[in-house]
């Protein structure tokens, strides 16, 4: 039987992979080190029929020991959060970049034979999404908007070609990576150092860029986490939704359970070598995603989201996926609609405790200097 190593597989994403590996017959064994900020203590939703092993994949020792004994790696496990990646470098720089080069490192030098990594990249490395000039008919790849244009409040790209406002389009993997926060730059390492390491080494290799991740057992007391966890977490306490800009910015949601599809396909497939957007395809707005979640928390009554029309230095404006180069090569299509993905997020949501940690989150970023206000 094929044995996975998940690194991270008690968190969020990890542990939705294990239950697809373990119900698809898989033998699967997990390193997660229970990280404070998103685990309080070993959750409950733990698969029973996986290995669980209580370490750090900055660990030699430990990961050589591990990957002795494995077939494929999955590698899940990173430090998450943008904006705390903008003063917590040197943590995300270690155990999102270092980490996975040592893992590699282990791999190349201690002879490990594997069949197939796949490491898990973010959608955060394109920066900006793609856009169309409609006035030119042409596609245009502009830079963050800056610190002049944010406190103006105008918050779309302008042609710089024409000054025509730009219209988004889905953004495929060929798009420049144009990084904008340590974190980024950090997913953006971990995805590069395994293709080329792997690529070398003739060990069939697959990264995925995974859009934005919501579902069931995201920490909804982590405020570096996704904005449908950090929206669930103000709206069980009552507290309006907080909205950057004007709220009309658009990302690519996907169900949990899609991406952990998505990660089995790119193990079973021939794929190698390759970086694989998973995302829907369809884009949604902040204000959107805000609203939806009070209407199924049932607060539409009583909480309206809060349009705050200041920025966070470095975010981008729009970004959704092209979906079809995953679907070519993986055979991956999402199969969980919008609405139902919510309702899940929201079922599970009502049953956990949460306590609301924005506020403080934000005064963090106010106090480096990373909002601004228009």
């Amino acid at each position: 039987m094929t044995n996975v190593l998940v690194t991270g597989g008690a968190g969020f994403i990890g542990s939705h992979i294990v239950d697809e590996l373990v119900d698809e017959g898989y033998d699967v064994t997990v390193v997660d080190n229970l990280t404070e900020q998103v685990h309080d203590g070993q959750p409950n939703y733990l698969n029973d029929e996986a290995e669980y092993v209580w370490g750090d994949v900055r660990d030699r020792e430990l990961m050589t020991e591990l990957l002795e004994d494995a077939d494929v790696l999955n590698h899940q496990a990173s430090a998450v959060g943008v904006g705390q990646s903008m003063y917590e470098i040197e943590k995300y720089v270690e155990v999102n970049t270092l980490a996975t080069a040592r893992i590699l490192d282990i791999i190349v030098n201690e002879g490990i034979d594997l069949e197939k990594v796949i490491v898990a990249a973010s959608m955060s490395s394109y920066g900006e999404g793609a856009y169309r000039c409609t006035e030119e008919d042409e596609i245009r790849y502009p830079p963050l908007r800056d610190g002049e244009q944010m406190k103006a409040g105008q918050w779309e790209h302008i042609c710089s070609e024409c000054g025509a406002e730009l219209e988004p389009i889905p953004t495929s993997e060929s798009k420049p990576r144009e990084s904008t926060s340590v974190y980024a730059i950090s997913k953006k390492d971990q995805e590069e150092l395994t293709l080329s390491v792997c690529r070398a080494y003739d060990i069939p290799a697959v990264a995925l860029r995974y859009f934005n991740i919501y579902g069931s057992r995201q920490s909804l007391d982590n405020p570096y986490t996704g904005v449908c966890a950090i929206f669930s977490s103000r709206i069980k306490n009552d507290n309006p939704p907080l909205i950057f800009e004007d709220g009309e910015q658009t990302r690519d949601f996907i169900h949990v359970s899609d991406v952990a599809r998505a990660n089995r396909f790119a193990m079973e497939s021939d794929a190698s070598d390759v970086a694989l957007n998973i995302g829907s395809g369809n884009p949604k707005t902040i204000e959107g995603i805000a609203q939806t979640l009070i209407e199924l928390y049932g607060k539409e009554d009583s909480l309206e989201p809060e349009i705050a029309n200041d920025f966070r230095q470095g975010d981008i404006r729009h970004c959704f996926a092209d979906t079809s180069i995953a679907a070519e090569k993986i055979g991956f299509e999402t199969e969980v609609k919008f609405k139902e993905g919510m309702r899940e997020l929201v079922r599970w949501g009502r049953e956990q405790d949460a306590e609301d940690r924005f506020e403080e989150a934000h005064a963090e970023l106010e106090e480096k200097g990373l909002v601004g206000e228009d």
